[in-house]
């Protein structure tokens, strides 16, 4: 039932498919947003923001962490903006432009005029805040308070990054109150392709999402830069105490399948085509030589399930290395994706990994915001990252935490210093995030703590001394919306406003 009722509404929200996320044009032969009631419009609201994410977020991602190189042994692969830095306004825009204007469903559950669906507006802001949050990650200072008013204003103001986190954070304890204190709401069923409705797993959710929120600016409150944000998170803080913060993944998943091109997890679809003929970017994408020597090296159990083993390794290639022939040393057979990230058409989106959530939940404990037992977080995280994957081996994966444990930066417990224990938990994050759709999320959060720097770039070189800490802002906002752009800066040396480094 679920899947017939997405395939129905991915018609419906076909307006959403133009390039400028202003357009408000509406066909007389299609309904109305405001004819639709928020149970019918949610799951294709959920399906069509989380686009960019699966995407354009994940190969930017593990782009810049290094993650992933390119088959340069049987594609001609010059030198790439994601290795030389080469970075304009046309970057990656697609980020902006999906997310900004697939939002806009969101915004309309939101703002519904049908009455007793609490619920459902309570779901659609803990959505909206997710993909707020990587706008103002991403970009900085963003369209927010007046963003998605169509007629109303199409040519909305930015809002400060800062006051945007705040005003996410208020979202998220306005959502969690709706869920409390609307018994008499419309049940949410089949239609959330997140959790089915269950309400106490968006209350997680939601108590996940103020974590993030938090833990991006603890930086910044230590830094001695900024009292007023050091007093926001004691005070916020005090109030997680007893949370409840995600226990389970959170995959989105509507009805995936084989039915169609565009009803497979969109992910896939970029992989493989429906008769299961690899596409480009699965034949050109292969394991990087940085990321192969840590997965081998550590003897890591989630290995063959990131990449296609050779000889019983997995064996990457040097960003801006270059084939044999050609005078360089990629080997001649590269790993290539393995079955815990490409799996098949029906395969889940991952929103919030539990392996992300209890990372999170470790730093913080870590940096004394939280009650807890690190120690035992961070341990339960590589667990959960084993179980995403579909690690099987149980004693394989016990040997693995005993084992990465004795490494410095890369297990808690040998970790002497502050610093190496953060780096171990980032280290964590990025080979559980790598899988899981979301690989910018460890982009972000390498810049958040300064760890971003010591992730090898391309052995080409590049134009710029390091890696951006934010991007440009798409030529999209420069043609429609020029008179509010913001003068942003150097982004290779100054990012969002939570960046202390």
């Amino acid at each position: 039932m679920k899947k017939i009722k997405i395939l129905a509404l991915f018609a419906f929200f076909g307006f959403a498919s133009c390039d400028n996320y202003l357009d408000v044009n509406e066909t007389p032969n299609n309904p109305k947003t405001s004819d639709v009631t928020p149970d019918l419009a949610l799951s294709a609201a959920q399906t069509s923001s989380y686009g960019a994410v699966s995407i354009n977020m994940d190969f930017l991602g593990n782009l810049f962490m290094n993650n992933w190189g390119f088959d340069v042994n049987s594609f001609a692969v010059t030198n790439p903006a994601e290795f030389s830095y080469s970075i304009d306004n046309n970057f990656y825009q697609g980020i902006w432009n999906t997310t900004m204007r697939n939002t806009a469903n969101l915004s309309n559950i939101i703002n519904t005029e049908f009455p007793n669906y609490e619920k459902h507006v309570a779901i659609a802001k803990i959505c909206k805040t997710y993909y707020f949050q990587y706008l103002v990650d991403i970009y900085g200072d963003i369209p927010y308070t007046y963003a998605h008013l169509g007629v109303a204003d199409i040519t909305p103001s930015y809002d400060n990054a800062k006051s945007v986190y705040r005003d996410l954070y208020d979202e998220l304890d306005e959502a969690i109150a709706l869920i409390d204190g609307t018994p008499n709401a419309t049940p949410v069923g089949s239609e959330d392709a997140v959790f089915g409705g269950d309400m106490s797993k968006w209350k997680q959710f939601a108590n996940t999402m103020k974590l993030r929120l938090l833990m991006r600016q603890s930086d910044l409150a230590e830094s001695g830069t900024d009292s007023e944000t050091t007093a926001y998170l004691a005070d916020k803080f005090a109030t997680l105490t007893n949370a409840t913060f995600l226990t389970v993944d959170a995959t989105l998943n509507p009805g995936y399948s084989d039915l169609r091109a565009d009803t497979q997890n969109p992910f896939y679809g970029t992989m493989f085509q429906l008769d299961g003929t690899q596409t480009t970017f699965f034949r050109q994408y292969k394991a990087s030589k940085r990321n192969a020597d840590n997965l081998n090296s550590t003897s890591d159990p989630r290995a063959n399930r990131l990449f296609t083993l050779v000889g019983g390794i997995v064996v990457g290639v040097e960003q801006g290395d270059s084939a044999v022939v050609n005078g360089g040393n990629a080997p001649a057979t590269l790993s290539s994706f393995g079955p815990g990230i490409v799996s098949g058409s029906s395969q889940d989106s991952y929103m919030i990994s539990l392996a992300e959530s209890l990372l999170l939940q470790a730093e913080a404990v870590h940096r004394g915001y939280l009650p807890g037992n690190a120690q035992g977080l961070f341990d339960a995280a590589i667990q959960a990252s084993c179980d995403q994957l579909g690690v099987t081996d149980q004693a394989n994966i016990s040997n693995y935490i005993g084992g990465i444990n004795n490494i410095p930066g890369k297990g808690y417990a040998a970790s002497g210093t502050s610093a190496q224990k953060i780096e171990a938990i980032m280290y964590q994050k990025n080979i559980a995030l790598q899988g899981t759709n979301t690989a910018l999320e460890a982009f972000i959060e390498y810049t958040r703590t300064g760890l971003i720097d010591t992730v090898p770039g391309s052995i080409l070189g590049a134009t710029q001394p390091n890696r951006p800490r934010r991007l440009l802002y798409p030529t999209s906002e420069y043609t429609s919306n020029s008179a509010n752009v913001p003068a942003q800066g150097n982004v290779f040396t100054t990012g969002s406003f939570w960046f202390a480094y």
